[in-house]
Parts: structure tokens; C-alpha cells; sequence
């Protein structure tokens, strides 16, 4: 068979299937046209999740007749000056979409240049139909209808109606992300589901897109290393998802999906989190046009790093930096099914049948008493039998310490001062603007962490010599893993002996976990390697190995602690990086603000 050349509609069908995969590509290629034209508002109209209708209208430089004759043939393009694409700046810049998008649907161009008179054509499945002159602003309103709809192989390949809905809705936010100075809106079927003006700041933007509460409950992202800046906003440990896709990452204001960003990502909230949450992300990195490739696929979603590790070792420092720096903050979400059960039991507390208003101060047969001073009635002849008051004083529920000092204020403390301590468990503070809970097992589980990542970093944990090692008996294959990993645990204090070929002997354990239950600890360790050996790289390793640790040698729930302990744990939050979240990536910490506890009571 002999070589020919295809037909110019074939190849227009073929880079359309690169180009235009389903509505939502069609969709980032127009917006990424409207934005690189210079607009400072962009309006997105959809129908029937896209398939149906495209509509994008900007307030850009326009196209005159010529130019716009130009944009429908294939790799015609404004916006690279001069033979350098490596150079590149523009999200658009390979000349194939509008010629893509028209080759399989009907699309209809109607643009105007200021001062000049607006032109629009028509193109129906690769065939101009129309075009003429045209009234509208200036700028450019780009028209797709019916995609794929002469292409049935492709169509029946589109999902359904709202889930191309969502992924359209999910290109316009991360644009919109990334260009903070341009207003954007999208209305779907008539409905306007969402906008954002211009001129919004980074972390306001990220938050109107995302959630609302993200403003409250994330740190700024400010780093830069060898002519390369990470800015952007980073959310708490605590604020997490069930799933990635939260996740926001731009490269020279270039959405991007990329696995080495990702995987920097979970490596800077590895300790911080459990394995099945993800964190809420919106990172911006500005690298040098030369140290980038976004040149690797036409959907221009992909990039490749002439340093990778670079790049990820910068993500990782820069999150780090930022999350340090949060210090002891943690989400503060009043739970609303909570909050409304403490509501519901505050209302049926200590009523009766016929007693509506008895609130639990007396018991069931005890008489309401009367005032002393009613024990006649004035101008009557009857007269009120005086009762003495019957108080019912309940049991006490909990031990009262003499005071030794004056109860310290609570303006001078984030976290507040103790005032007691509920269910052997959780401490209760006093603060300025609210009532702190502290999970205490929780919290003194990181605080444990971070000091042996302290001593690691000067030079090893400190260990403490059993006055009588321990045989710990395991099966062979854990005892292995523990004894190729030997020196890495002396590190930590935790230094082994092969005893026999299903035991290890403990010698001593790190000094700062105190008197624990060794064979519960050697045990958990032993588990962790044989869970993670493999996958992890060896200081992932190594931070499981002393959460582990940092888990056995805490403060138990069920213990009860003295008010100066109590305050000493406070302090120590206080200072402690992360302290706002557990080892496992649950929050250590609530507050219950004033106004809260003021609506428990109806006073607001």
C-alpha cells in the first residue's frame, strides 16, 4: 500500500482527539485563549455539562476578520514571537485548539478590536458556514455547540451529564486560581454556580474557590531556593480530606498534575498525617523558563523538571518551614451534631412529667420553696404555711486541689489555664477568649515526637540501660527486620541483641519514654517495618519508628494529672511546632469560643 497524505479534516479529527478529549478540554483551551488575551473578566456559560454548550466571552484585545481567519487553521498562533518554545510564557501557544474544537463541533467566533468594527464566522464540523459583521463589546465570545455530535464513536464515550459538569467546573478553578487579577463566572443550564471578582488576593481567591474555612485554618507559603519561589497556601495537618483531589499545584501560573509534586506534597505532611487523609494545597512555583519542560503533552498538563529533586526537595522545606511556624494551631470547627446534642440534653436535663420547669436543682418529690418573706398574703385572710428550704446538694464528681499560688490569669496564654480535668482524659482550660479541651494522650504524644526528632538532630536519643534486659519473643521474620535495623533503633535509644532465633534481647530503651511496657513497644516497632520496609525511604522509616515510640512513652488517657501538670503540657504546646495535631493527624486541641458557649445557655 503506498504512502499518502491525510486529508486536512482527518488531521484536524486527530490532534482534536489530543486536543479536545471531552468538554472540559475544550473548555481550559478557550479560557486559557481568554486569559492570555489580556482580560480582566471572564464569563463561562455551559449546557447540559458542556456537551451541549460552550460559551467563554472576555473583555481581551479582540481579533480583527484577518486574524481570526488565521486562529482556525492548524498551529497559527499569537503568542510565540519568535522560534524559542522552550521560552514560552503564555498557557496557550501550539495553534491547535480552535482549528481542533471546529473540526468536531460547530463553533461560532465573534470578536472586536476597540475602534473597530466586530466580525464573526461560523465553522461547522471542519466547514465554514457563515460569518459577517457582528455588534459586541470589546473583546471575543467563543461558541461551541454540540461536540462530538458527528463523531458517535467519541461521543459514546463521554460520562455523564454532571460529571462532565464537575470536571468543566474543576479547569475554571484552577485557572481562576492561578490568576487572581482576572474576575471569572460560570453559569450551568442558566444557573450561576459560581464567580469571583478581580483583583482578590491570593489566599482569598484559594479560599472563595475551595472552602471558606480554609482562610481561618492555613498558613502562607513563602520560600524561595536557587531562583526558584514556592508561594501559595497551605492548609493544617487537621484540615484534611478523604481524598487527593484537593489538591492545587501551578508551575509558572500553569495548572499542572504532576507526581513528583504530589508525591512532595505527601512527603511534607508524611509524620503529620494518617495514610488515608490529604491535605488541602494551592502551591505556586515560578522556576526559571529554561529549568522547566511544559512542552510534554498537548493538554500541556505535565511538566518535567531539569532538577526534579530540586524542585521536590523545595516543596518539602518550604511546606515544612510554613507549618512550623503554625506552631500549636489546629482546626476550630464546632461540630454542629455536637453542638446541637449538648443543645438537646441541656433542654431535657432533670425534667419530668408536669415538671417543665424543674431543671434537676431539686429532686422529683421535692417542693419548689417559698420565698420567706410570702408567708402571709397580703390582704387576704388565708394565709401560706412557711416552709423551709430544701436544697438538694448532689455527691461531688471530682477532687478539688488546695491552691498552693493565686490561680495564674488566662490573658498571657494562648491555650489558656487548667482548671481540672475530665474523664482521666481530657484537660480543661481556661483561656481569654473561650474553653479549651486537650486530648492529653494526644498532645503529649507530639510533644514526645518532636523532642526525639530534637535529639536525633543533635546527635541521637538518649538511652537508658535496663538494670535486667528483656527477652522480647517475636516470629523470625520481625526479629530479622529488627535486627537489620539495628543501628538505625540504637539511634533512638533502642538498642537490641539477636537472643536466639524467635527472641531479642532489649538492653535499654530511650531515656525519654521513661518506664514502659518494653514488649508492647519492640512489638509495634517490629509490625511498622514489616508494614512499611519497603515502600518508604529510610527517614520515612525512621519518623514511623518514632511515632511509634513517641505513642508508647505519652501520657496514657485514664491517668490523672495534677494541675501544674496540666499547665506544664500547655506550655509545652504552646512552643512545640505541630503541637495542634496528634502523630496520626487528629487535632490535640478544640475551643469553645464565648459566643458558643453563650448560645448553649440562649444568653445569644
Amino acid at each position: 500500500m503506498s504512502i499518502r497524505r491525510l486529508p486536512e479534516h482527518l488531521v484536524n479529527r486527530i490532534a482534536a482527539g489530543e486536543v479536545v478529549e471531552r468538554p472540559a478540554s475544550a473548555l481550559k483551551e478557550l479560557v486559557e485563549n481568554a486569559i492570555d488575551s489580556g482580560a480582566s473578566r471572564v464569563a463561562v456559560r455551559l449546557g447540559g455539562g458542556g456537551v451541549e454548550l460552550i460559551e467563554v466571552t472576555d473583555d481581551g484585545c479582540g481579533m480583527d476578520r484577518g486574524e481570526m481567519a488565521l486562529a482556525l487553521e492548524r498551529h497559527a498562533t499569537s503568542k510565540l514571537p519568535d522560534d524559542a518554545i522552550e521560552a514560552v510564557v503564555t498557557l496557550g501557544f501550539r495553534g491547535e485548539a480552535l482549528p481542533s474544537i471546529a473540526s468536531v463541533a460547530r463553533l461560532t467566533i465573534e470578536s472586536r478590536v476597540r475602534g473597530a468594527e466586530g466580525w464573526s464566522r461560523a465553522v461547522d464540523n471542519g466547514a465554514v458556514v457563515a460569518e459577517g459583521l457582528v455588534a459586541l463589546p470589546p473583546g471575543t465570545r467563543v461558541r461551541v455547540e454540540g461536540l462530538f455530535e458527528k463523531v458517535p464513536a467519541r461521543r459514546k464515550f463521554l460520562r455523564s451529564t454532571r460529571a462532565e459538569y464537575a470536571a468543566c467546573l474543576d479547569v475554571v478553578k484552577r485557572l481562576a486560581m492561578a490568576r487572581s487579577d482576572v474576575g471569572f463566572s460560570v453559569e450551568h443550564d442558566g444557573r450561576r454556580v459560581l464567580q469571583v471578582q478581580e483583583g482578590m488576593g491570593r489566599p482569598e481567591r484559594v479560599a472563595a474557590l475551595t472552602d471558606r474555612d480554609l482562610a481561618a485554618n492555613s498558613v502562607g507559603v513563602d520560600f524561595e531556593r536557587e531562583g526558584i519561589v514556592l508561594g501559595g497556601v497551605a492548609g493544617l495537618p487537621t484540615f484534611n480530606r478523604g481524598v487527593a483531589g484537593h489538591q492545587y499545584l501551578f508551575v509558572n501560573g500553569r495548572p499542572v498534575k504532576d507526581r513528583l509534586l504530589n508525591g512532595a506534597v505527601r512527603g511534607a505532611y508524611a509524620e503529620m498525617l494518617a495514610r488515608d487523609r490529604h491535605p488541602v494545597v494551592a502551591l505556586f512555583l515560578d522556576v526559571p523558563p529554561d529549568q522547566v519542560d511544559v512542552n510534554v503533552h498537548p493538554a500541556k498538563t505535565e511538566v518535567r523538571f531539569r532538577d526534579p529533586q530540586l524542585a521536590r526537595g523545595l516543596i518539602v522545606s518550604g511546606l515544612r518551614r510554613a507549618l512550623d511556624e503554625a506552631g500549636h494551631r489546629s482546626v476550630q470547627r464546632a461540630d454542629a451534631a455536637v453542638m446541637g446534642l449538648w443543645q438537646s440534653e441541656a433542654d431535657q436535663l432533670g425534667r419530668h412529667p408536669g415538671q417543665g420547669g424543674n431543671l434537676g436543682l431539686y429532686p422529683p418529690s421535692t417542693e419548689i420553696p417559698a420565698f420567706a418573706g410570702m408567708a402571709n398574703w397580703a390582704g387576704s385572710s388565708h394565709s401560706v404555711q412557711e416552709r423551709r428550704p430544701t436544697f438538694f446538694a448532689p455527691p461531688p464528681q471530682a477532687r478539688a486541689e488546695p491552691a498552693a499560688a493565686p490561680v495564674p490569669g488566662v490573658t498571657s496564654f494562648p491555650l489558656g489555664v487548667a482548671r481540672g480535668q475530665v474523664a482521666k482524659t481530657y484537660i480543661v482550660a481556661e483561656a481569654e477568649d473561650g474553653l479549651v479541651l486537650v486530648d492529653q494522650h494526644a498532645a503529649h504524644e507530639r510533644l514526645v515526637l518532636e523532642r526525639m526528632r530534637r535529639a536525633m538532630s543533635d546527635g541521637g536519643v538518649a538511652s537508658q540501660a535496663l538494670l535486667l534486659p528483656q527477652v522480647v519473643e517475636l516470629d523470625e521474620p520481625a526479629c530479622d527486620r529488627l535486627e537489620a535495623r539495628g543501628a538505625e533503633l540504637a539511634e533512638f535509644g533502642l538498642e537490641l541483641e539477636r537472643f536466639g532465633p524467635r527472641a531479642m534481647l532489649v538492653r535499654a530503651t530511650p531515656a525519654m519514654l521513661g518506664g514502659g511496657d518494653v514488649t508492647a513497644l519492640v512489638t509495634d516497632i517490629a509490625d511498622e517495618l514489616a508494614a512499611f520496609d519497603e515502600a518508604l525511604s529510610l527517614k520515612e522509616r525512621l519518623d514511623h519508628v518514632a511515632a511509634t515510640m513517641a505513642c508508647h512513652g505519652s501520657v496514657r488517657a485514664g491517668r490523672v494529672l495534677s494541675v501544674a501538670e496540666m499547665n506544664a503540657l500547655l506550655r509545652e504546646m504552646e512552643v512545640t511546632p505541630h503541637s495542634g495535631q496528634c502523630n496520626h493527624g487528629r487535632p490535640t486541641w478544640v475551643k469553645l469560643a464565648h459566643g458558643d458557649i453563650e448560645k448553649l445557655f440562649g444568653r445569644k
